[in-house]
């Protein structure tokens, strides 16, 4: 049986891109072709959300994509502790904007 050699990819991200997008929201829209996840940033003290990125993406590679980011939070979790649950305090009363 012959073996299927992997060919390594390479990312290259433009210097626009690698500054990065900061989001503190994320919504998501779905249909039974694809998701299409916004994220966005709310500002305290504004009624209005502005979406600062969208991907669309199918179901498979959303699933996919979700297993990887588990895997990287319990990484995560693993060196530097548990992620706390930022929308509740610790009597379970809703904190944020």
């Amino acid at each position: 049986m012959m073996e299927k050699k992997q060919e390594r990819i390479q990312a290259r991200v433009d210097d626009n891109v690698a500054e990065g997008t900061y989001s503190n929201l994320l919504n998501v829209i779905f249909s039974q072709a694809e998701f299409i996840l916004d994220f966005g940033r709310l500002v305290p003290g504004k009624r209005e959300v502005k979406i600062v990125s969208r991907i669309i993406t199918s179901p498979m590679h959303l699933k996919r994509f979700v297993k990887i980011l588990e895997d990287n939070i319990k990484q995560y979790e693993d060196k530097f502790g548990s992620i706390k649950d930022f929308d509740k305090k610790e009597d379970g009363e809703r904190i944020g904007f």
